[in-house]
């Protein structure tokens, strides 16, 4: 299978957004990645469950959040990865640069972290635009007042050695209408570091979106 990759940019307010696209042959779907907490369309652990997403059918589109500028920023004040409103925002952007790109493919999310809480926001003020989305090791408690507002199935994914983080999404997943799934993945820290975690991560998600995405 012959995956085409790709380094775009999508326009934002404040620049353009660095983005990476992987489009496989006869794609069944797109799946945005939001990366949080100082993370990047780089993320080895977000390029890896991309190649697996690939592998099972669907493009993916791994979208920095923040400009180079306000990386750089971040770096100091670490204020922006937190600012769930503005990281929604450029979600919201990616979902519209996705749709006239390729309009014939349903789009699905998959947020890390703060890039959860960022994800969950934007299905909720776009719901016909987001068919499902994932969540690993995500903070969906940030997404606040649009939580039970979101329609799109979701799946939350956290370790089961990140125990303030599970805490956080069992409280979340409570507050949830839409079609939803915590999943908890035995002997994994919050990064999925340990063997094995990773790619239970992968399969979840890739199961995930070929239920609710092609």
């Amino acid at each position: 299978m012959n995956t085409r990759h790709a380094e775009v940019a999508i326009d934002s307010p404040a620049g353009p957004l660095a983005a990476l696209e992987h489009v496989p042959p006869g794609a069944r779907g797109i799946v945005i990645f939001a990366h949080g907490s100082g993370s990047s369309r780089l993320s080895p652990r977000n390029r890896y469950v991309a190649g697996e997403l690939a592998a099972g059918g669907f493009a993916s589109l791994l979208l920095d959040l923040l400009t180079p500028a306000e990386e750089a920023l971040d770096r100091h004040t670490g204020r922006l990865r937190f600012d769930v409103g503005l990281l929604a925002e450029r979600v919201a952007l990616a979902l519209e640069w996705s749709r006239q790109r390729w309009p014939e493919l349903p789009a699905g999310l998959f947020g890390a972290s703060t890039g959860a809480a960022a994800a969950l926001v934007a299905a909720a003020e776009r719901p016909s635009d987001v068919a499902a989305i994932v969540s690993r090791g995500g903070r969906p408690d940030l997404a606040g007042p649009a939580l039970p507002r979101v329609a799109a199935p979701t799946l939350l994914i956290v370790g089961g050695n990140d125990d303030v983080v599970l805490r956080l999404n069992q409280e979340a997943a409570a507050r949830m209408r839409c079609p939803h799934e915590l999943r908890i993945i035995p002997g994994a820290g919050h990064l999925f570091e340990e063997p094995g975690t990773l790619e239970a991560v992968a399969t979840l998600a890739r199961d995930w979106f070929a239920r609710h995405l092609a």
